[in-house]
């Protein structure tokens, strides 16, 4: 069987953050054959065009961690119906210079957390419109968004729910075939 490397990311820098906790729980879950690495987003900064081509040393390293990655996996919070603005800037420095297209045709699973009911599904849906611009390889269904998520954590940050770990370990097996797929 294929090894396939997944880059994941949460698009909140918070230190208790449900969506961080859903990539833990996402790495232990992780199918045989598939690897999923934890990306910090905390130390990119602002995005700012003047900076470039001499791009931020962070930034270069998101790009090639994105570049040798089979897939990328990201947690959305979901802020004013919408995803987070750490997301936003992350992915606005990932796409530059257009010309690198580390984004283009990559396979992309998603996955929310939020306390709120819907559990962050509306920032999924947001977010996929941005992902489209680049051709993003996304896998729609199974889906995971985890709502009342404070219920679903322990103190710790382990996730609990029964019923969200099955949704991540369907959505992992999927996605690992979506990247399959998507291979050369």
């Amino acid at each position: 069987m294929s090894n396939f490397h997944v880059l994941a990311f949460a698009g909140s820098l918070r230190a208790k953050s449900y969506n961080r906790a859903l990539l833990e729980a996402s790495k232990r879950l992780a199918p045989e054959g598939m690897t999923i690495e934890i990306f910090d987003l905390g130390d990119i900064p602002i995005y700012n065009m003047d900076l470039e081509p001499d791009f931020p040393a962070s930034v270069v390293a998101f790009k090639e961690a994105i570049k040798a990655a089979d897939g990328l996996l990201i947690a959305t919070p979901e802020h004013n119906f919408s995803f987070s603005g750490v997301l936003k800037n992350a992915l606005d420095w990932a796409s530059r210079p257009p010309s690198e297209g580390v984004l283009e045709g990559k396979p992309v699973a998603l996955q929310s957390a939020s306390p709120g009911w819907a559990g962050g599904v509306r920032s999924q849906l947001h977010l996929r419109q941005v992902l489209n611009f680049f051709s993003a390889r996304q896998l729609y269904f199974p889906e995971v968004h985890v709502g009342a998520a404070h219920t679903k954590f322990d103190a710790d940050l382990n996730l609990t729910d029964e019923m969200a770990t099955t949704a991540i370990t369907k959505q992992l097996a999927a996605f690992q075939d979506l990247i399959r797929r998507a291979k050369p």
